[in-house]
This record gives C-alpha cells, sequence and structure tokens, in this order.
C-alpha cells in the first residue's frame, strides 16, 4: 500500500494537531509546519502529495506561500482554510490551482473527503458506514435508505437478478444506478427501459432488436437494448406492464442468455445483469394471471422495497437542497418553507418534491424560497404555539427561537441550519454560545 504524504501548515498548534488526527491514516502520514517559512524548507526536503495550509498567519499568508511554490514549479495539491473567508482571497487561491477553500471551523467529515478525493484514496466500508466515495451522488439521511444502500452495496458485486419495488417516484432508477456504478460492470453501458412507456407491439423489438422489413417501419437493423447492455446492465422499469405474451421470451434471455431479434432466423448471445423494478405487487399480478410464476421468482433472487417519501421524513430538507442547487441555480429554503415541506405527505414522493422545488426556483425572485413560491397543496398555515414566541417578545427571544427551529428542522446539523437562516455558519455557531444553545 502506497503512503501519501500530507503537509499541514498553521501557526497554531491546536489545529495543527486536529488536523492532522482527522487526515492521518493507514496510507496517509502527516507532517506539519508551524509557519510557511519551515514548510518551504520541508517542501524542498520531502516530496508531498498534498498541502493544507492557512490563509491568515503572521509573516507569510497562505496565498503568498502557495504562489512561492507555483513559482518553483511545483502543482503540488493545495487545499487552504481560513477563518476570516475573503472572495478576493478565493479568487486568488482557485486561479493558483488551490483544490478547495475552507472556512473555519472546519468540518471534518469534509476535510477527510477532500483529502481522499484528492489523493484519490477509496474508502473501506469501516463500522458498517459505506465510504463517503461509494455515497457520491446519494441524497439520504434515512437509516432505511442506507441500509439498503449498504446491502446494495454487497449485492453489486455479484451478477444476480435484483428486483426493486416501491411506489413510483421513490427512486428506484437512482439505486440501480448504484448498484452498476459499485459492479464488476461500471465500465459497461447502463441501459435503462421503461416498460409502461412503449406500445406492447413494439416492447419486443425495442429490447431484443429487429432486422429491416420485419414490421412495417423497420427500415433499418437495430440492435435492441440488450445488445446496447451487453457486458453491462439492463434496468428494466416497470416490468410489472410487459405483456405476458413477451414474458417468456424475456425469461429465456435471463435463464440461457440468449435473444432472438425480430425477424431474425437465429440467437445472439447476451450477456447483461438485469434489475427490475415495479409499483405493483408482482405476487398479486401472478394469482391475477398478468405476470409469469416462473419470470418472478427468476428476477425476484434479491429484493429491496424503497420507502415512499413520507416514511423516510429526515430526507425531505436534503433532498430539496439538492434539487435547489441543480442546474447552477442554488437558492436556500426559507424556515416556513421548509416547515412546509416537513408537513407534506408527499403522495407522488421524490419526484413530486423535484417538481415543487423546480417551480419555487423559477417564481421565487430572490435567492431565499418562501411559502408563497410553493405548489398551493403545500401552502398549509404554519401554526405557531404561545410558548415558542411568547408575547411582546424581545428580538434576542425571537432570534433564539428561529435558531432552535432552524437546528430542529435540520437534526441539529449547523451547516444547513445556517444556510435556512441566512447566516454563516460562524455567526450560527457564534448564536449558539451566545444563548447558551
Amino acid at each position: 500500500m502506497s503512503i501519501h504524504k500530507v503537509l499541514v501548515v498553521d501557526d497554531n498548534s491546536a489545529h495543527r494537531r486536529l488536523y492532522s488526527d482527522t487526515v492521518a491514516g493507514s496510507c496517509i502520514e502527516v507532517i506539519t509546519a508551524a509557519n510557511p517559512g519551515i514548510a518551504l524548507k520541508k517542501l524542498d526536503e520531502i516530496n508531498f502529495d498534498m498541502v493544507i495550509s492557512d490563509v491568515r498567519m503572521p509573516g507569510m499568508d497562505g496565498i503568498s506561500f502557495l504562489r512561492k511554490v507555483r513559482e518553483k514549479g511545483r502543482d503540488i495539491p493545495f487545499l487552504l482554510v481560513t477563518a476570516f473567508p475573503a472572495i478576493k482571497d478565493a479568487v486568488a487561491a482557485l486561479k493558483l490551482g488551490a483544490v478547495d477553500y475552507l472556512e473555519k471551523p472546519v468540518d471534518l467529515v469534509e476535510l477527510s473527503s477532500t483529502v481522499n478525493d484528492t489523493l484519490n484514496i477509496k474508502q473501506e466500508v469501516v463500522a458498517g458506514e459505506l465510504p463517503q466515495s461509494v455515497m457520491s451522488g446519494i441524497i439520504t439521511e434515512n437509516a432505511y435508505m442506507k441500509q439498503i444502500f449498504k446491502e446494495c452495496y454487497q449485492v453489486a458485486k455479484s451478477d444476480v437478478t435484483t428486483l426493486l419495488t416501491g411506489p413510483s417516484g421513490t427512486g428506484k432508477e437512482v439505486v440501480s444506478g448504484f448498484i452498476h456504478r459499485n459492479s464488476l460492470r461500471s465500465h459497461h453501458p447502463f441501459v435503462a427501459v421503461n416498460c409502461a412507456s412503449i406500445p406492447h407491439n413494439l416492447l419486443a423489438a425495442e429490447l431484443f432488436g429487429h432486422v429491416r422489413g420485419a414490421f412495417t417501419g423497420a427500415v433499418q437493423d437495430r440492435a435492441g437494448r440488450f445488445k446496447e447492455a451487453d457486458k453491462g446492465t439492463l434496468f428494466l422499469d416497470e416490468i410489472g406492464d410487459m405483456p405476458i405474451e413477451l414474458q417468456a421470451t424475456l425469461l429465456r434471455a435471463l435463464e440461457v442468455g440468449k435473444i432472438t431479434p425480430v425477424g431474425y432466423d437465429r440467437e445472439l448471445d447476451v450477456d447483461v445483469r438485469i434489475i427490475a423494478a415495479t409499483n405493483k405487487d408482482l405476487e398479486q399480478c401472478v394469482k391475477d394471471g398478468t405476470f409469469r410464476e416462473d419470470l418472478y421468482y427468476r428476477l425476484n433472487v434479491i429484493s429491496f422495497k424503497l420507502p415512499t417519501l413520507a416514511e423516510r421524513p429526515d430526507d425531505i430538507i436534503p433532498l430539496a437542497r439538492f434539487f435547489l442547487k441543480q442546474g447552477g441555480v442554488n437558492k436556500r429554503l426559507s424556515p416556513l418553507a421548509a416547515s412546509a415541506l416537513t408537513s407534506y405527505d408527499w403522495p407522488g414522493n421524490i419526484r413530486e418534491l423535484s417538481n415543487a422545488m423546480e417551480r419555487a426556483k423559477v417564481l421565487s425572485m430572490g435567492g431565499v424560497i418562501l411559502p408563497e413560491n410553493l405548489p398551493p397543496t403545500l401552502r398549509k398555515p404554519v401554526i405557531r404555539h404561545e410558548k415558542e414566541i411568547p408575547a411582546m417578545s424581545t428580538m434576542e427571544d425571537v432570534e433564539r427561537i428561529a435558531i432552535i427551529q432552524a437546528l430542529q428542522f435540520n437534526d441539529g446539523n449547523r451547516t444547513h441550519a445556517a444556510e435556512q437562516l441566512g447566516i454563516s455558519r460562524r455567526s450560527l455557531i457564534y448564536k449558539i454560545k451566545r444563548y447558551d444553545l
């Protein structure tokens, strides 16, 4: 195992020790320096893989230190940390090639993640938790969903057929993509097909391909989705809507790895891992005669039932923030808007939440999403009890209560609470201490 060397530069010994303890591991060795002068000497003596440096230090500051290293022709990755964030410093740092610019007090999880990502270190699963690199792009704080992803991570290593069930809009395609990314097939195609969106008479040609002239409109040969996904993963969404006369053909493809394109006279070999999904009760469909029993048991080797959004309320705000940041727009939720989101039951699940946030981004005039920007079904009055905001409250009382509510909305996450309140994380921490929360 290769050892990465990281240099930590800070004039505060407590910070040096904190960053060292956070970053050091089985494949990372940390060396510290109390100022840039000492650090420059160490850089001449040791081949470092990364530098973590404070910005505001006596004598030479972190930006000047970074500039001096670049002038020497060293392109070593730099991560800058400061208690006094300034736009001009951030711009200068990024122009000089800094990998990131973190604000004190530093989020240690973010620090560790940034270092591991920069050094391309893949963390192993520790204490039952998936490494952050594996969960990249997955938005969940819910314990049940985390358990599903942990089990999917294990399932991904095999080629076992997997069935995902649950109501529409619960994220079945996201889970299927997660399984593919963590499988041995991840360097090959991931192909998704919605069986309900394709006319029944065309679904066979869509899946298995066809030759020119096989039917009206078949003006050229087509490989089909199975061939497109060869050596990769084929995600069959809404499998419960597949016509029963086509299910026998699918079963043969699963059992022997062979398909016959429409209008072709022989079978073709395919190597595909199947993940199927449905919002229907397939056991009931089997009883009703609309789904083959043998195909059901062939698909249901491993199954996961995804919960509704109402069953994972701790994910509503994180998902809403994620959707608000998409498209290069970064708007934040007001506390009342957040309360409206968490008090709604979301019958359309994550898809409905995504649409609601897209609407809110368009309708909000500023950088904050207000209750009036939400769909009418979500605009429920938020009842305030007298004990929450007493009559004749002072501004300090109101501020204190607002901070408590924001922290409650975000399960104590101070970064997210600060975003909702429209203040910096540092200001929030100061106020928490001030009000002895």
